[in-house]
């Protein structure tokens, strides 16, 4: 498991995600929390397209 990462139940439609910050384009530190009750975020997640998934 990376390093800070820690094991959670899976989500189901509906739920709440768990905050977490990411590095974004230029550096730019973006954490989820950010945008609650002020905008609508979209979390995709997808195998990198060289993987043989």
């Amino acid at each position: 498991m990376p390093q800070g990462a820690t094991e959670t139940s899976t989500l189901k439609v509906g739920d709440q995600a768990p905050d977490f910050t990411l590095e974004a384009h230029g550096g730019r530190r973006v954490t989820l929390s950010e945008f609650r009750g002020t905008k609508n975020v979209f979390l995709c997640f997808y195998p990198l397209d060289w993987t043989p998934v």
